[in-house]
């Protein structure tokens, strides 16, 4: 454990150095009354007297969260966040868009979900793209961090084009998703709301349900600030774009992912992804049509889980049958 965590801190300290320049304060920040509205949980969503920060909270009564004024069509979509510590287990912090409001039957969505632990593990990004309602075909994927995002403010982003979406933790690129056929009308292209959310996902977010959200240790805080909604905001009638931000701060909004940027992705990926749904050989017999296998990838998820990425035999557990491709993940990845 002790080796693991000095290797996972020095990755980080050198990668650091890399993003200091760029930090999320030379973006575009708006304040919450100026992109957002509350979405619920009363008096669980707080804004602070800065107007830029918002502490979402969940207890035995509710989670919370909030949801951007506007749709948008396209965009860069960031915010620093601080995770609740402790004993974390069953919680999902979510950042994510979606339109499934609109489009109930066919929606797009664009994710990162933050999956907590028991205590002395570590929390879990997990990221995921639906597009017209292809919730069937889990895209899942999962990594670890070089920090613990519990300590401190960190920035998680989403850039969405007409061509690709790129994920990025602290600048650092870790997946990029790109249109293709094979995809056909799978990728997300509806107007879509940004949201934040943090809420009780006992049922799968931990160990496939096996550790449950424990209230002794509520209020879970998770806390939002340099907020960036910088896309092209559409009418949700008409659904047309009626602007497209030219804010001060647009130019050091990314456009895609410089060769410096590429190798800290494949670093990051090499050391820190521990699920890929391209590499699921219990849900997927043959990887979806998307899917481009990187060999090293693979072989070292087939190390890391042979189960799940090789092909060993499953074991058999007594369970209730769920047709979630998010539940079905769960059941396959370990704490």
């Amino acid at each position: 454990m002790g080796y693991y965590h000095s290797h996972l801190r020095l990755f980080g300290l050198v990668v650091l150095v890399a993003v200091v320049s760029t930090s999320a304060k030379n973006l575009p920040i708006i304040s919450f009354d100026d992109g957002y509205n509350k979405l619920f949980g009363d008096d669980n969503l707080m804004i602070l007297r800065d107007g830029k920060s918002v502490h979402l909270t969940l207890n035995e009564r509710t989670g919370s969260g909030f949801v951007s004024q506007d749709l948008y069509i396209h965009g860069f979509f960031s915010a620093s966040i601080k995770l609740p510590t402790d004993y974390t287990a069953g919680i999902v912090v979510a950042f994510y868009m979606s339109n499934a409001d609109m489009f109930p039957k066919n929606h797009d969505e664009i994710d990162f979900e933050f999956l907590g632990n028991i205590r002395g593990k570590e929390w879990r990004v997990q990221t995921n793209v639906y597009g017209n309602g292809s919730t069937d075909t889990g895209r899942e994927e999962r990594y670890n961090l070089w920090f613990d995002p519990s300590e401190d403010y960190h920035q998680y982003s989403i850039l969405w084009t007409d061509s690709y979406i790129i994920f990025y933790v602290d600048n650092i690129p870790i997946r990029v998703v790109k249109k293709s056929e094979a995809m056909g009308g799978d990728y997300p292209s509806k107007p879509m709301s940004l949201y934040a959310t943090i809420w009780d996902g006992s049922d799968w977010a931990t160990n496939g349900g096996k550790y449950r959200v424990n209230y002794k240790y509520a209020p879970f805080k998770a806390e939002f600030s340099d907020l960036v909604l910088h896309g092209c905001a559409v009418d949700p009638i008409e659904q047309v774009s009626k602007k497209c931000d030219k804010t001060q701060g647009s130019e050091y909004i990314p456009t895609g992912v410089t060769r410096l940027q590429r190798m800290r992705m494949e670093s990051f990926r090499k050391r820190q992804m521990t699920y890929s749904y391209c590499y699921d050989r219990i849900r997927y017999k043959v990887a979806p049509p998307e899917c481009v296998i990187n060999p090293q990838e693979a072989e070292r998820l087939r190390v890391f889980d042979p189960v799940t990425f090789g092909h060993g035999h499953h074991r058999q557990r007594k369970h209730h049958r769920r047709s979630s491709s998010r539940a079905s993940l769960a059941d396959t990845t370990s704490v």
